[in-house]
C-alpha cells in the first residue's frame, strides 16, 4: 500500500510540477520587473547597439508591442500544453476534457496574472491580454491534437473533407 503512495506521489511531481512552476515564474513576472518601461529600455538599449544607432520612437513602440504581444501568445501557449500534460497523466492520446481543462487553467492563471498588475503602478491588467493568454493555450491544444499520433489516423487526408 505505501509503494502505491510513493509511486502516485512521484507521478503527480512528475505531471504537475512543471505547470505549477511554470505558473509561478508567470506570476512572479506581474510585477513591476518585467513593465513595458523596463522591457522597453532593455529592448532600445539592445537594439541599438545591435544596430548602432537608437530605432525611431514610433517604430520602436510597434516593435516592443508586437514582441511583448507575443511573449503573452508564447507563454501561455506553453503553460497550455503544461497543464494538457499534467491532466492527461500517464494516459495517452488527446481528449477534449483535457483540452478544455488546460485551456481553463491557462485562463485562470492569466486572470491571476492581470488582475496582479491592476494593483502595480507601472503595469494595468487588460481584458485583452487574457484573451490573449487563452488564445495561446488554446492553440497549444489544436496544435498538440494535430501533432498527436493517435488523432492523426482519425482525421481525413488533408483536402479530402
Amino acid at each position: 500500500m505505501r509503494d502505491d503512495y510513493t509511486v502516485r506521489g512521484k507521478l503527480i511531481l512528475l505531471y504537475w510540477l512543471p505547470p505549477i512552476l511554470w505558473a509561478a515564474i508567470v506570476l512572479s513576472g506581474s510585477g513591476d520587473f518585467l513593465s513595458a518601461a523596463h522591457t522597453g529600455g532593455f529592448l532600445s538599449e539592445l537594439l541599438a547597439r545591435l544596430t548602432g544607432h537608437p530605432m525611431p520612437e514610433q517604430q520602436f513602440h510597434s516593435l516592443h508591442v508586437a514582441i511583448r504581444k507575443t511573449a503573452h501568445f508564447t507563454v501561455y501557449f506553453i503553460g497550455g500544453a503544461l497543464f494538457f500534460r499534467a491532466l492527461r497523466g500517464e494516459e495517452g492520446g488527446w481528449r477534449g476534457r483535457w483540452a478544455a481543462g488546460a485551456v481553463a487553467l491557462a485562463t485562470a492563471v492569466a486572470v491571476m496574472d492581470e488582475w496582479h498588475q491592476m494593483f502595480v503602478p507601472s503595469r494595468g491588467g487588460h481584458a485583452w491580454d487574457v484573451l490573449l493568454d487563452c488564445a495561446g493555450a488554446a492553440v497549444a491544444q489544436y496544435v498538440g491534437r494535430v501533432l498527436n499520433p493517435s488523432t492523426a489516423a482519425q482525421r481525413p487526408p488533408v483536402g479530402t473533407g
